[in-house]
């Protein structure tokens, strides 16, 4: 049979399943979607995102993971609709979506050296060995050795150097998540270049490891062999083993397809495959992303991630623990509705949006500035809130969280705009903050463009199942698949008055606040430490 002819077999098979893993910080699923898009199953497991021994590490056992995600795909199984359907029977292929830069080290038999190192983790290294010179000087030329030196301060890798090194010495592979589970799934070291993502000397434009002669090499202790072989999204990673599959209920020799990290598939699960439409993703961390053709760096010197379609790119502005802001609220001042959701059976944030209701576009003069952690590009913020009354109660406080993390991404997008000269005139608003409605609407106003849910909550696991049927030829190119596969649930339209508001509260206010509360940032740093 020619490769055009099975193409074509392909395109005939409208009941074929894809199972997509999506593993997260704060839950594995295991997702079946049709051809058209749609979502017919899905089981998920809840994951302790982490346990720390230290203040600020970040560490959870690698087994864990590989269990939750056998566990999860049984519990698929077991669900009525599934075996009345014969579900199944139906899959024609798996594969895999993670949370990025978790990292995990494996011996020369393929075993767990010690717990993974979540991308959450916040431990530094104490010094780095010094660059040789004229990589040094380079870098104080272009201004960026601060930026660097903190890249080698924060890669686990060299933390692990310095203060593990025994565990170094013995690492033949250090792998992501994602390549880690491709390897339990498929017995090869093979990961997908759409997953690679943190202190890893990858050439970002090239889509490969960093050549030999590349800086990456001396700031970082990591060896080419210690490295998986990357393949492009849609791409073959290997075949299920006899082990895997027993693992996770399947047939032996299942073909496993790359995709991309969980927000570059977010990227393209929302449709978003023109640099006019932005994804913002209201997760665990807030980021607002364009997919572009040419290499677009967000900021100056920091380089855009590997796109989920293959050869392109994500230009992404991150607001590190975004969302977590709003869990962060929640168990701190939000006991009462999360009890109260649960005697009614409806969800927490439906509860909160009637808390956002009681509250007027501006919070009442309430402004937060969302960095409650540093980034490489403002390494000493802090959050901040201003404008404090005794008017002000907790609905205000965490209206003016939505709000403030929708000017953080708003002026994200206006960067840009500016760095791949498109103007933005479409979002799509995914992960577990779009569920509330309050925040989209916001979100409208404050951007003053539409902002579309998409179909499905799962928007991470329907783009990897959308690089499957390309991949596997169910359609031709991701132009055609997005199409077919990605549909919009809902808009919310700016209200009109709310958009002036908004407009001089970020024009008048919020721009401003960091650079007035930068030396103050400074100096809280100097005399506390913090951050280090």
């Amino acid at each position: 049979m020619t490769e055009s002819s099975s193409a074509e077999n392909k395109k005939n098979c409208p009941n074929d399943l894809i199972l997509t893993i999506d593993n997260g910080t704060q839950s594995v699923r295991a997702l079946l979607f049709d051809l058209r898009g749609n979502l017919v199953a899905k089981s998920r497991v809840e994951l302790e995102a982490y346990f720390s021994i230290k203040p600020g590490w970040a560490e959870q056992h690698s087994d864990y993971f590989w269990q939750m995600l056998g566990k999860c795909c049984q519990q698929l199984w077991q669900q009525k609709d599934v075996i009345e359907n014969d579900y199944r029977t139906r899959v024609t292929a798996v594969t895999l979506t993670t949370q990025r830069g978790t990292v995990i080290n494996l011996d020369k038999n393929g075993h767990a050296l010690r717990p993974a190192i979540i991308w959450l983790d916040q431990r530094l290294c104490k010094k780095n060995e010094p660059m040789p010179w004229y990589w040094r000087v380079g870098f104080f030329l272009i201004g960026q050795h601060k930026v660097v030196n903190y890249f080698r301060r924060k890669s686990q890798a060299n933390w692990l150097a310095e203060y593990e090194p025994e565990i170094w010495q013995k690492t033949d592979k250090f792998l992501l998540l994602s390549g880690f589970l491709t390897y339990k799934l498929t017995g090869q070291f093979k990961d997908s270049v759409g997953s690679i993502a943190g202190y890893f000397p990858l050439n970002y434009k090239k889509q490969t490891w960093a050549s030999a002669w590349r800086w990456q090499w001396k700031a970082l202790p990591v060896k080419r062999s210690m490295l998986p072989s990357l393949v492009k999204p849609g791409e073959k990673l290997g075949e299920l083993t006899a082990e895997a599959a027993a693992h996770m209920g399947l047939k032996v020799a299942t073909r496993v397809i790359a995709s991309a990290s969980d927000k570059a598939c977010e990227v393209l699960g929302s449709g978003c495959i023109s640099p006019a439409t932005a994804s913002l993703s209201y997760g665990t961390t807030a980021t607002i992303n364009t997919n572009n053709v040419k290499y677009i760096e967000p900021n100056s010197f920091i380089p855009p991630y590997p796109s989920a379609i293959p050869e392109q790119y994500n230009s992404e502005v991150m607001i590190y623990r975004g969302f977590w802001m709003v869990n962060w609220f929640k168990q701190e001042f939000g006991q009462n509705e999360i009890e109260q959701a649960q005697v009614l059976g409806v969800s927490t944030e439906s509860l909160f949006d009637q808390l956002v209701a009681q509250v007027p576009p501006g919070s009442m003069g309430l402004m937060l500035q969302p960095y409650w952690s540093p980034g490489l590009k403002n390494l000493e913020a802090k959050g901040a809130i201003i404008g404090f009354g005794d008017v002000h109660t907790r609905a205000h406080i965490y209206r003016s969280i939505l709000e403030g993390l929708a000017y953080a991404l708003r002026e994200g997008k206006e960067n840009l705009e500016k760095r791949q000269k498109c103007k933005i005139t479409k979002l799509m608003v995914s992960g577990g903050g779009s569920q509330s409605d309050a925040a989209l609407q916001l979100t409208a106003d404050i951007f003053n463009l539409p902002a579309h849910r998409p179909h499905t909550f799962e928007a991470s696991g329907l783009g990897a199942a959308i690089n499957v049927a390309v991949g596997l030829g169910y359609f031709d190119n991701y132009q055609q698949a997005t199409l077919a596969m990605t549909h919009i649930e809902k808009t919310f339209t700016p209200n009109q008055a709310n958009v002036v508001l908004y407009n001089k509260l970020y024009q008048q206010v919020y721009l401003k606040m960091y650079g007035k509360l930068k030396p103050i940032y400074q100096s809280i740093k100097k005399i506390t430490g913090y951050p280090e």
